[in-house]
């Protein structure tokens, strides 16, 4: 209900962030965007903690693990992560030309019909660039799984529970205000109308996009352990719905779990791969976020190529890692991507968080509906190979 809360929050704060635009002057628009100035700001300090919080003790996590059978499910997760982010970059490069055709936001590139600026010029600079984060993520992460030592993992674990209450306490309840701020700055620079198109259409297709990948996600599943692919997804259905309702894929852990041991796999199997699932296998997040941005740059009339979407994809499915534990954390995770690899501003970022939050529940619920076919698949592959002893 609290997640459900926080989506209709973000929708009152569209209503009147286009309501409040029509009718408010000029001084009261530069009020809103002097918060929004500051909020971004903030933002753009914290996203670099983020990345490292979300990642480093993600992978020490996961070199803690079981071998092989760890190896397999994880290569599993990514696989599939990333193939979703190429479905959604197939669908939306050739169906947006269509249906978005003639759409754009002129206040990106036309300073005549710009988006008004704030009061003060507040400048907030990151401890360090995203590229460095990462980096540093990456060897942080590593060396703490090869060191098997508990001790920096825990603290980085805490360094992640910092991280997470920052999100959830100070990041997340101000984001409809700043969600706000933007929508009635977009309308009274007149740009409102094709936002709320792009609203609508993008929504649509993701649910078509995630019907049609849990599909295909069944359909291998199935024929690899024999079953009917309707059958095994009529099976996950309670998952499905339980994350629409807690918009967590860790919270519907003990339904997915009870659902994937039906599916006629092993239930040591479930055991080990469902809870690991429900934090690095992300297909549903990702078509979600790839539709979304790639619509941002649509409207921007950016050139979008293959090769920098796959790029950002195959950081974006480590980056991604742990997030599904706080409201919105796929989103929040790719900021720093999103700016450094897309060229996001501050404007964008802000309409890709509204766009996502506004559909964050329906990538969870394909996320964790998807996570009992990988869990089958694994459980497949370990029956033909014997990955791990009975």
């Amino acid at each position: 209900m609290q997640r459900f809360g926080l989506l209709l929050r973000i929708i009152i704060a569209i209503v009147l962030g286009v309501v409040i635009g029509m009718i408010a002057n000029d001084w009261l628009i530069r009020l809103f965007a002097t918060f929004n100035d500051i909020f971004g700001g903030f933002l753009s300090f914290i996203i670099p903690l983020i990345i490292i919080g979300f990642i480093a003790p993600g992978i020490g996590f996961m070199g803690k693990g079981a071998g092989k059978l760890l190896s397999v499910t994880a290569l599993l997760a990514y696989t599939s992560t990333i193939i979703a982010g190429i479905v959604a970059y197939l669908a939306a490069s050739n169906l947006y030309p269509a249906i978005l055709g003639g759409q754009s936001l002129t206040m990106f590139n036309d300073p005549t019909n710009s988006l008004l600026g704030g009061f003060l010029d507040f400048e907030l600079h990151p401890p360090f660039e995203v590229v460095t984060a990462l980096i540093l993520s990456f060897v942080l992460g590593i060396g703490m799984a090869a060191l098997k030592s508990n001790a920096l993992l825990n603290m980085f674990t805490d360094f992640r529970s910092i991280v997470e209450l920052v999100i959830s306490k100070v990041i997340i309840p101000l984001l409809p205000f700043h969600i706000f701020g933007i929508f009635a700055n977009m309308t009274h620079a007149g740009q409102v109308a094709s936002i709320l198109k792009v609203f609508a259409v993008v929504f649509v297709m993701i649910i078509v996009l995630h019907i049609m990948y849990l599909i295909v996600q069944y359909s291998i599943a199935g024929a690899l352990s024999k079953q009917n692919v309707f059958s095994m997804l009529r099976t996950m259905l309670p998952a499905y719905f339980t994350a629409l309702g807690t918009q967590s894929s860790a919270a519907t852990i003990p339904v997915t779990l009870g659902q994937a041991k039906k599916l006629k796999m092993k239930g040591n199997i479930a055991d080990f791969t469902i809870p690991l699932l429900a934090n690095i296998h992300l297909s549903g997040s990702t078509i979600t976020l790839l539709s979304c941005a790639i619509a941002v740059l649509f409207l921007q009339g950016d050139p979008i190529t293959f090769g920098s979407i796959f790029s950002f994809l195959l950081v974006l499915g480590v980056t991604m890692i742990a997030a599904p534990g706080v409201p919105g954390g796929a989103v929040m995770a790719s900021i720093g991507l999103l700016e450094s690899m897309l060229g996001f501003s501050p404007t964008m970022v802000s309409l890709m968080i509204a766009l996502y939050l506004a559909q964050d529940s329906l990538g969870t619920a394909c996320n964790v509906t998807g996570d009992g076919a990988i869990s089958s698949i694994t459980d497949s592959i370990n029956n033909r190979w014997r990955i791990t002893k009975e």
